[in-house]
């Protein structure tokens, strides 16, 4: 067998090449997939650790108006045999300006089972509670503190402001970027008084908030997990789209290989070996060459992953407050996983090399064409796969269409995957007919006809790699269609809501005195007064009957006013939108797409919305486009929120009259009132922190894309390259017979740029269908709400022009080689004929 194995090896040093390939596609293979799922690990220990401290184990009061609480606020509550506990949070600021969270507990009021308690057990609680206290903090906040883990039981960090934390304490559970210590020294640092953030107590310990307060129990609070179950999702198809193109190069490689190698198998067998021994064989030099792809791939995708984080991190901390650590943790399982997947892959790959070999009989072996012989069937077979693999996403698409309405992520990404899967084995199929009609109609086109028919000699072994192509090209058109139209939607919808000038932020008892003085200001067209509450959606009461809901909602109040009105968007209404605004200014409410696509509602239906001291049934007028919330919202006018509910204020935008001096306005108003100038914002700095937000978003999904584009051009190159000794064979005969070596050369540029033009044109339609796949199954399952369905001519062109270049690019090598190889070097190929 070491024999059998170092003659079988001994192939690669004459064609290093193809070895060079067949180890590229396992490790860019291996290096996407596994960059990818350590980010991915990374961030879902994060989400636990989080949800360990916060979302699964207190429930919390809170202000109805927002305020904070204060510390005789608490001992009422503990005075009246409450068993409540304080929480007082806040930020820091490293010296290098990284942002801490700051959370101070009262370690001897707090469950003791609860996880901020239990932080660090092995910690002395005198030393918690006594000066000079101590700091727990987890060890992803070390970095940004500027200490190393060996120094940090004798650090002792000062921050921006000149303050020192008190001496540090490791705490691997808790989650990155904060640090919880005992609340007196926490208001030493935070400067807070006597002001408390939160009031919390165990799960269950209270049966009802107290007066003009908020309960908010565990089980409804938001989990970054949940809401970040897309992002992930779509990073992990992603790279799983990566994974699968890199392995067309490895098909590529291993099928020219054996291929090149049926003489030695001959030989081989002719010798004694058996067919067993064989496939043994060439098994053990696959796990061979994948064990060094795969370790190679692994390491490249932790050095990718530690290259994303930053982005991701910054990404999940604007979309959904999602603290994510800047160190990778990545357990056990994800090296033996990432191990099992390229290795899995690398038997997929080889399988079907494998089973030839074992099935072909020594004479069939000397046979350069047997495989070829066989590709006719191989098309019937495929034309069979991609007819089953369209029916099931028809079937999936068809039991979509009967769930409720925001379930189905997963069926949403496996009906995209199958319908690349039916393109992709359609596409071969498609190539030959294709070939075969212009060959028909190239008859009386002597060269032409040769190019045509030599094409179809050649579709055997490019049919992986345009099929590589036409995955990368559809999947590249269907998310930049997707990003391009959300960006297009997320800037209008800006524009829509942003409508006043200036927003102010001020204290809740200051906005009754605001809104008089403003009244009287001249250059103040109208003041956009908005609101929010808190509440929950206790039943609803459609056509189909009356059911219970008990869901937690935000009701947000806004001031239906001349300059807003007209602006708003709509999505469906229950008449026409002006009858829309008129309900809304006497009463009634619109809800966003969220609440509408979770709960199966439609304008005309009814809700009981229950908060403290409220009861109401309210009558939906509109639905209205909320992008970027995960939450369900219902919209009131200001007035009607503040009669039914109390809801305090929360800001105020200022329209103003087209001769008004802003800087003058802005001075007097917060000189009037003695605001901070953080409290009042301009619109377009709002709307270019949002802007920036949003490009920062999809910056990982871009560089994901243009990493599987490469990867489907190193995938057409293999397979160029495999077949290049056997092209200069097939071009050599031509130019013995005169044809000019320049037009041989272009002759085969325009073979292969023709037959990925064809590739990019079936593309198109094949991205336009992942780009609605996306906005009206799996944005709608994940979020709750719809983009609308963008095209963009111009990414078209770019993507045909893509498909024409990466096959140039490809083909540039390989008719170099031609271009300067000599005559005799050609007449040697032609004899060898």
């Amino acid at each position: 067998m070491t024999r059998v194995l170092s003659t079988l090896l001994s192939h690669y040093r004459r064609h290093p090449g193809q070895l060079i390939m067949l180890l590229l596609g396992l490790w860019v293979a291996s290096a996407l997939w596994s960059g990818i799922q350590a980010i991915n690990a990374t961030a879902r220990d994060s989400y636990a650790r989080a949800d360990a401290l916060f979302d699964t184990q207190l429930d919390q009061l809170e202000r109805r108006d927002g305020m904070p609480f204060s510390r005789a606020e608490y001992h009422a509550l503990r005075q009246a045999g409450l068993p409540v506990s304080p929480m007082l949070e806040g930020e820091v600021v490293t010296q290098d300006g990284t942002r801490l969270t700051l959370i101070g507990i009262d370690p001897l009021t707090l469950s003791s089972d609860n996880a901020l308690a239990q932080a660090n057990t092995s910690a002395s609680l005198s030393d918690f509670l006594t000066p000079p206290w101590q700091t727990r903090v987890a060890p992803d906040a070390l970095e940004a503190l500027g200490i190393t883990r060996e120094n940090a039981s004798a650090a002792t960090p000062t921050l921006a402001d000149g303050k020192t934390l008190p001496p540090l304490i490791l705490a691997p559970a808790l989650p990155p970027d904060t640090l919880i210590m005992d609340i007196a020294a926490a208001a030493r640092l935070l400067e807070s008084g006597d002001q408390l953030t939160r009031i919390v107590a165990a799960p269950g310990a209270l049966t009802e908030a107290p007066p003009v307060l908020t309960l908010t129990r565990a089980t409804t609070l938001a989990s970054p997990g949940q809401l970040t179950e897309s992002f992930h999702l779509n990073l992990t198809a992603l790279g799983l789209l990566a994974w699968v193109v890199g392995l067309f190069i490895v098909q590529a490689a291993l099928g020219l290989a054996l291929e090149q190698r049926l003489g030695m198998l001959r030989t081989l067998r002719v010798l004694g070996v058996s067919g067993r021994s064989l496939v043994l064989a060439l098994s053990l030099e696959l796990l061979l060459l994948g064990l060094i792809g795969a370790l190679a791939g692994i390491a490249s995708g932790v050095w990718l992953a530690r290259l994303l984080l930053p982005d991701v991190a910054a990404t999940l901390g604007s979309l959904y407050g999602a603290g994510i650590g800047q160190e990778l943790n990545l357990p056990w399982h994800y090296w033996v996983g990432g191990l099992a997947v390229s290795l899995g892959g690398l038997l997929l790959a080889g399988s079907g090399v494998l089973w030839r070999a074992a099935r072909l009989n020594m004479l069939e072996l000397g046979q350069m064409q047997t495989w070829r012989s066989g590709y006719r069937r191989q098309l019937s077979l495929m034309s069979i796969g991609g007819a089953f693999a369209m029916g099931v996403a028809l079937a999936l698409y068809v039991w979509l269409r009967f769930q409720p309405p925001g379930d189905g992520l997963v069926t949403g990404f496996t009906l995209v995957a199958a319908l690349l899967l039916a393109s992709a084995l359609w596409l071969p199929p498609f190539l030959a007919l294709l070939l075969k009609a212009l060959t028909y109609l190239a008859r009386r086109r002597p060269l032409i006809h040769w190019a045509l028919a030599d094409m179809q000699l050649q579709l055997p072994g490019l049919s992986l790699a345009m099929m590589a192509l036409l995955i990368a090209l559809a999947t590249n058109l269907g998310v930049g269609s997707m990003v391009g139209g959300f960006r297009l939607t997320f800037l209008d919808w800006l524009d829509q809501r942003l409508v006043a000038p200036l927003y102010l932020n001020a204290p809740a008892e200051q906005y009754a005195d605001i809104d008089a003085w403003l009244a009287d200001r001249p250059e103040v067209f109208e003041r956009l007064l908005t609101r929010r509450s808190d509440a929950t959606l206790q039943a609803a009461t459609t056509p189909e009957g009356s059911r219970s809901i008990g869901t937690p909602i935000e009701l947000y109040g806004i001031t239906p006013g001349e300059s807003l009105t007209p602006h708003w968007p709509l999505l469906a209404t229950q008449q026409d939108r002006s009858s829309a605004w008129a309900a809304f200014s006497d009463g009634a409410i619109f809800i966003n797409e969220q609440l509408a696509t979770a709960e199966n509602l439609s304008p005309g239906d009814r809700l009981t919305l229950n908060a403290p001291g409220a009861n109401e049934t309210l009558t939906i007028a509109a639905i209205y486009p909320d992008y970027g919330n995960p939450s369900g919202q219902v919209l009131m006018a200001s007035p009607q929120l503040a009669a039914r509910f109390d809801a305090p204020p929360s800001s105020i935008g200022l329209v103003l009259s087209d001769d008004a001096n802003v800087d003058a306005l802005r001075t007097a108003l917060l000189e009037r009132f003695d605001l901070g100038s953080d409290a009042l914002s301009d619109q377009r700095e709002i709307k270019r922190i949002a802007t920036e937000i949003f490009e920062r978003t999809f910056t990982i999904t871009r560089a994901l894309n243009a990493l599987t584009l490469a990867v489907a051009a190193l995938a057409l190159l293999a397979s160029l390259l495999t077949q290049a000794r056997s092209r200069r064979q097939q071009l050599a005969p031509l130019w013995a017979l005169g044809v000019p070596r320049a037009q041989l050369a272009q002759l085969n540029l325009a073979q292969l740029s023709g037959a990925a033009l064809a590739t990019g044109l079936l593309a198109i339609p094949l991205g336009i269908a992942i780009t609605w796949g996306l906005v009206a199954i799996i944005n709608v399952a994940a979020f709750g709400w719809r983009l609308p369905l963008y095209l963009f001519p111009g990414e078209m062109a770019v993507t045909l022009a893509t498909a024409v270049g990466v096959a140039l690019l490809a083909a540039a090598l390989p008719t170099l080689r031609f271009w300067r190889a000599s005559p005799r070097a050609l007449l040697a190929e032609e004899a060898n004929q």
